[in-house]
């Protein structure tokens, strides 16, 4: 290994996120994965981590970037113009933890500066596993559960980052937690978050995540007020799609109906026309309905508003409804705990991100409505 180099060691784990779009809430274990391909979902890890190493490889930056051969780097590191260091190979096809934990050893072990990943928090608690405080560590955003502390906002973010190590830039390194949910529970609209260690991550103001709040005290009465407004509004042949969360779910609340905390329901003429809806099922619902309006929120504490929890609502999905036909929802309390940041969209599409990034309005209260930044993740201000 070169050690004239900044050294970055990057582990893919190919299969990250590819339940999202499925609607499964999850990627771990080969059952979910096999439903998620059955249902047509394709893995996107390696193209996050490609948006990542495109960004970099367009810089003038002295970096070498070591990993495992195949979809666990190697592939993805050519695509980007750049010549991998493979330092070995993984044990099955497709990959399991075993290799993510084996593949971030090796690198640690080979003596990298810095351990990029592209996953989400199941894989975040792999490398925890495997190489604790022994390295710095940064995710490169890929999977479906990201709750924990330790993943950039976004690819460019994570390419900003390692940029402005490689460039000698004094970045801190602070502590970020990992976390992960039961996404058996998960599947059953049961969030239930745990700490699992922690990692030395850089901290950059802004291209960082926070740790996603969970379990806080519930604001009903806030929720009860915004969901009355949005329901004495809905008009009669417009078909509403109800997005993650309890704010969007006192909706249903209020109109009597039963749907699911964390998937995407359909609302037609006061009805539930459809609960927990995929990706491909929701675009199904826009051709049959042009007449559409998504309600949705922000994950508390991070501030995205696509991209975390929600992939459901794919890039496809989000363009067809529109900007002007988005019903954002949060309370002051929500917002007020982004201290002034933007929200956040992180569809995979950068350029609907940019088009949806802007002064937005965001309903916080009964007929009570707030103007808000939202935001492209893939540079944040």
């Amino acid at each position: 290994m070169n050690h004239s180099h900044f050294r970055i060691g990057l582990v893919v784990n190919p299969w990250a996120g590819i339940g999202g779009p499925a609607g499964l809430r999850g990627s771990d274990g080969t059952e979910i994965r096999d439903r998620a391909v059955a249902l047509g979902a394709v893995p996107l890890a390696g193209e996050r981590a490609l948006r990542c190493l495109h960004a970099l490889a367009a810089r003038p930056l002295d970096v070498a970037v070591y990993c495992f051969g195949g979809g666990m780097g190697a592939d993805v590191v050519r695509a980007a113009g750049l010549q991998p260091g493979v330092l070995g190979q993984p044990a099955s096809e497709p990959s399991t933890p075993a290799d993510t934990r084996a593949a971030a050893r090796a690198l640690v072990e080979a003596g990298i500066d810095l351990l990029l990943f592209a996953g989400g928090d199941g894989t975040a608690r792999d490398v925890c596993d495997a190489v604790g405080q022994r390295v710095p560590v940064l995710g490169i955003p890929a999977g479906v559960k990201m709750y924990s502390g330790v993943f950039a906002v976004s690819p460019e973010a994570a390419a900003e980052i390692v940029a402005r190590l490689a460039g000698g830039e004094a970045v801190s390194v602070e502590q970020a937690e990992v976390r992960d949910i039961d996404e058996e529970a998960f599947r059953h609209d049961r969030v239930q978050s745990r700490w699992y260690g922690e990692l030395r991550v850089p901290g950059v103001r802004g291209y960082v995540q926070h740790v996603k709040c969970g379990g806080k005290e519930a604001e009903p009465l806030a929720q009860q007020e915004i969901a009355a407004g949005i329901a004495e509004d809905m008009e009669e042949g417009v078909l509403y799609l109800v997005g993650t969360g309890t704010t969007p779910k006192a909706v249903l609340a209020e109109l009597g109906l039963a749907g699911s905390l964390l998937g995407i329901d359909a609302v037609l003429d006061r009805g539930l026309l459809a609960a927990d809806l995929d990706a491909r099922a929701l675009e199904q619902l826009l051709d049959a309905h042009p007449r559409v309006k998504l309600v949705v929120t922000v994950t508390g504490g991070q501030g995205f508003l696509f991209g975390r929890g929600n992939q459901q609502l794919s890039a496809a999905v989000l363009a067809r409804i529109g900007i002007d036909n988005m019903l954002i929802l949060a309370t002051r309390n929500k917002l007020d705990e982004l201290a002034g940041r933007p929200l956040l969209v992180d569809t995979g599409d950068r350029a609907l991100d940019h088009r949806l990034a802007g002064l937005r309005t965001v309903i916080t209260g009964y007929r009570r409505q707030v103007l808000y930044r939202v935001a492209a993740a893939d540079l944040p201000a």
